[in-house]
C-alpha cells in the first residue's frame, strides 16, 4: 500500500544545503525524508534530529545508489522529489607543474565530474524510474531539483574541473526537463547558488570572498521549495507560470533570477537544434 506522506531523497542530506533542505521537509510536515551521504557521522545525527533515514551512500556507486532508491520506493511505494544535491569542490591544482620530460604528468583529479556530472545522471535516471511509478493520486508533485552554480553559466578559472562539471549539471537539467514532463508529468529544475558557505570548502579559502554577497542558507531553501510547489515570481515581483519545469534559477545573496538559455544565433540555428525530438532518435 502506498504511503500516505510524501517521500522524498536528498542526495548530500547529511550537511549543507541538502541539510538545509530536508530540515524544511520534516519541519513542514507530511513528508518521509531519506538522507543519502557519505558521511554516517554527520547523515546519522542528522536523521535522528528530524526524523529522517539515514542511507550512507557514495552516490559515485550505481548499485549501490540503485539499491538505496529501490529501498526507498519498495517501503513506501512511492517517491515523490529527488533532490539531486551531492558536490564536490575543486580538487588539486590543474596548472600545477608536476614534473618535466617526456613522462606524462599524474593524471588530473576529475572526482568533481563523477560527483557534479555523472551521479547527478544516475540519480536523475533512478528518480524517473520511480517517480514514474508513484500514484497519480494528487499527493505528491513529481520533481526533481538539481543542484548546480553559478559557475554553470560563468567561467570559473580558478576551479575549471568544478565550473566544467556545473556547466555539465546546467546542461543536463535543461537537457532532461522537457521530455520528462512531457511523457510523465515529472518537473526539472535546477539551483544555481552563487557562494554558500557550507563545508564544500575550507574556512581559510572562504575568507577569500566577499562576505556581503553570500548566500543565506534560508534563501536556497526558500528557491529549493518555490520549485517543489510549482509556483514562484520573478525576482522583479512580475507573475510567474505556475507549474515551474526545466527553470535554472540563480541566486545570489538574498535574490534569486530565473535564467534562460543563450538564444539562438539564428533562425536556422533554431531549425536544427529542435528538428530531432527524442521520439524520433530513440524511435
Amino acid at each position: 500500500m502506498a504511503s500516505q506522506k510524501k517521500v522524498s531523497i536528498i542526495t548530500g542530506g547529511g550537511s549543507g544545503m541538502g541539510y538545509a533542505v530536508a530540515a524544511e521537509l520534516a519541519q513542514r510536515g507530511g513528508w518521509v525524508v531519506n538522507l543519502l551521504d557519505l558521511n554516517a557521522e554527520a547523515g546519522g545525527e542528522a536523521a535522528k534530529r528530524f526524523g529522517a533515514t539515514f542511507h550512507k551512500i557514495d552516490v559515485t556507486d550505481y548499485p549501490s545508489l540503485g539499491v538505496a532508491f529501490k529501498n526507498v520506493y519498495k517501503a513506501h511505494k512511492r517517491l515523490d522529489f529527488v533532490f539531486a544535491n551531492a558536490g564536490i569542490a575543486e580538487r588539486g591544482d590543474f596548472y600545477a607543474t608536476n614534473n618535466t620530460g617526456e613522462e606524462p604528468p599524474p593524471a588530473p583529479n576529475t572526482l568533481p565530474i563523477e560527483i557534479n556530472v555523472t551521479s547527478v545522471i544516475n540519480t536523475s535516471y533512478l528518480a524517473q524510474h520511480y517517480l514514474r511509478q508513484t500514484p497519480d493520486d494528487g499527493l505528491g508533485p513529481r520533481s526533481i531539483v538539481i543542484t548546480a552554480s553559478c559557475g554553470g553559466f560563468y567561467s570559473c578559472p580558478a576551479a575549471c574541473i568544478y565550473g566544467a562539471s556545473k556547466f555539465a549539471a546546467l546542461g543536463w537539467a535543461r537537457n532532461i526537463a522537457g521530455p520528462m514532463y512531457k511523457r510523465d508529468g515529472i518537473r526539472v529544475n535546477a539551483i544555481c547558488p552563487g557562494t554558500v558557505r557550507t563545508n564544500l570548502l575550507s574556512d581559510d579559502l572562504w575568507e577569500k570572498f566577499p562576505k556581503e554577497y553570500f548566500v543565506p542558507i534560508e534563501k536556497v531553501v526558500e528557491v529549493v521549495m518555490m520549485l517543489l510547489d510549482g509556483d514562484g515570481k520573478q525576482a522583479d515581483g512580475a507573475d510567474f507560470q505556475k507549474a515551474l519545469v526545466g527553470q535554472t534559477v540563480e541566486i545570489l545573496g538574498t535574490s534569486h533570477y530565473f535564467r534562460t538559455q543563450v538564444e539562438y544565433c539564428d533562425e536556422a540555428m533554431a531549425a536544427v537544434m529542435s528538428a530531432p525530438g527524442v521520439d524520433d532518435l530513440w524511435a
